[in-house]
């Protein structure tokens, strides 16, 4: 694949279909799912001392879900997805500090009572 052609591929890949899933329907409720998509690429080429020449290109995509939105009855929301790892991450730093916290309060208590 020339640099052309991964520029084309990246461009294709990073289109509103991406973000925006195929709606479903069910039972009169319209379903259309979203998710954050990012992406880079890049590319070089060079020659070395003895005239040979190279060149390479590279191009990387990301996707999470990040909601839903649901229309019903006429009317739309939004629906956030739930993003486990963020929430066990929170939580996790939330405990941290209060242990942390706590052993300072108690070296605080401990040399004010000396």
């Amino acid at each position: 694949m020339d640099a052309n052609e991964i520029l084309a591929a990246a461009t294709d890949s990073m289109t509103v279909r991406r973000v925006y899933g195929e709606p479903i329907e069910r039972d009169g409720v319209l379903v259309i799912p979203a998710a954050a998509v990012s992406g880079g690429g890049g590319g070089g080429g060079g020659a070395k001392a003895d005239g040979e020449h190279g060149e390479g290109t590279g191009f990387g995509l990301s996707a999470k879900p990040v909601g839903a939105f649901v229309v019903k009855d006429g009317c739309v929301r939004w629906r956030p997805a739930l993003d486990v790892n963020r929430t066990v991450l929170v939580g996790a730093g939330l405990v941290l500090s209060g242990v942390l916290a706590g052993v300072v309060i108690s070296i605080t208590a401990i040399r004010g009572s000396r």
